[in-house]
């Protein structure tokens, strides 16, 4: 992946400044996590004709019903994974492959499951294009997590689920994270849980958030 993803915009060097200056004053204060932000090319991973809006901070409709989440969510959950860079994550809805992206440069390994075939043939075209070998797409019900690549140290939900489906509870590590939005619609929280070293959950609310649904068998059904 190039280390300039922004060169091709216009004014390349005031957007990049711009962009990470707006990532600060939200709080994304980990050199690395900026760092990734600044080297992953957001705007090529969404729709051509809305690819002015790339850096605003707003949600952008990449077909299906889906959207890719404004960058400040995507990095205020990245911030929550607290990747220390040997982490094996799971990222349950793919989409662009934005996310996955961003997780490249900060985990060891990424499976991502995503169950639209467009969008995960994309997102896997994308990662190919951008030279991203870290990262593996599964086309599937990421609900059901992927129990025969587990356990995993970090998992991600990417969709707003009425609850965290135990499945993905179950395929964490010991000292193993999730964050994920869950809860009623309109009313999801950001949430964090961690499994304790004997098997047991401890979670904490981060913020409210407003996701697309989480389809599955665990989660909302079509």
């Amino acid at each position: 992946m190039s280390a300039s993803p922004m060169a091709t915009t216009p004014h390349a060097g005031k957007v990049r400044r711009r962009f990470l200056e707006r990532l600060k004053q939200a709080g994304v204060t980990d050199p690395r996590v900026l760092r990734a932000f600044a080297e992953v090319p957001r705007h090529l991973l969404i729709p051509e004709a809305l690819r002015d809006r790339a850096y605003q901070e707003t949600p952008i409709p990449i077909g299906e019903g889906q959207t890719i989440s404004a960058p400040g969510v995507v990095a205020s959950m990245t911030m929550a994974l607290q990747l220390e860079g040997h982490e094996r994550v799971l990222e349950i809805g793919t989409g662009s492959g934005y996310q996955a992206a961003i997780l490249a440069r900060l985990a060891s390994e990424v499976v991502s499951i995503e169950r639209i075939p467009r969008l995960a043939a994309s997102a896997r075209s994308a990662l190919d294009r951008f030279g991203v070998t870290n990262v593996v797409v599964f086309l599937g019900d990421g609900t059901r997590g992927r129990p025969d690549l587990a356990p995993f140290d970090r998992i991600v939900v990417t969709a707003g689920g009425p609850e965290i489906p135990r499945p993905l509870l179950e395929q964490l590590s010991p000292e193993g994270m999730l964050v994920g939005p869950f809860g009623p619609r309109g009313h999801q929280k950001l949430t964090r849980v961690r499994r304790g070293p004997n098997g047991g959950f401890k979670g904490e609310v981060l913020g409210e958030c407003d996701f697309v649904d989480l389809i599955g068998q665990n989660g909302w059904q079509r």
